[in-house]
């Protein structure tokens, strides 16, 4: 016995226009996703070079392109192994993008240090 409504059924009931916009963004958002291993692909190389660039077994190169949540710091990396730069941009409601900066100088700091002046841990 099913309880609550079928998904088809409250696609089936909605608007052929509110049908057609939800269709246009979910194919806007599958034209724009890119992972890792296609960047790493776009950049002509193997995971066996990116492996070495990183210095970590190649197995673990396999594991970050299927990992969907890391640390900035690790795909910092990774982004810069295959010749990249990561930016951030944040789109918030009526406004134009944001682009963070200053992650680059984070990375190495120690987490539990209260100095957010010093690079040295």
């Amino acid at each position: 016995m099913t309880k609550g409504k079928i998904l088809q059924d409250i696609w089936d009931n909605l608007p052929t226009e509110r049908r057609e916009i939800i269709e246009a963004r979910a194919a806007e958002k599958i034209r724009s996703y890119r992972n890792l291993q296609t960047l790493r692909n776009a950049a002509g190389l193997t995971q066996a070079e990116v492996s070495e660039a990183l210095n970590i077994p190649q197995g673990n190169v396999s594991r970050l392109e299927k990992n969907s949540d890391m640390l900035l710091s690790t795909l910092q990396k990774y982004i810069e192994a295959i010749g990249g730069k990561l930016s951030l941009t944040v789109e918030l409601p009526n406004q134009p993008p944001i682009t963070l900066t200053g992650f680059g100088d984070l990375i190495g700091l120690d987490p539990t240090s209260t100095d957010t002046h010093s690079s040295s841990p």
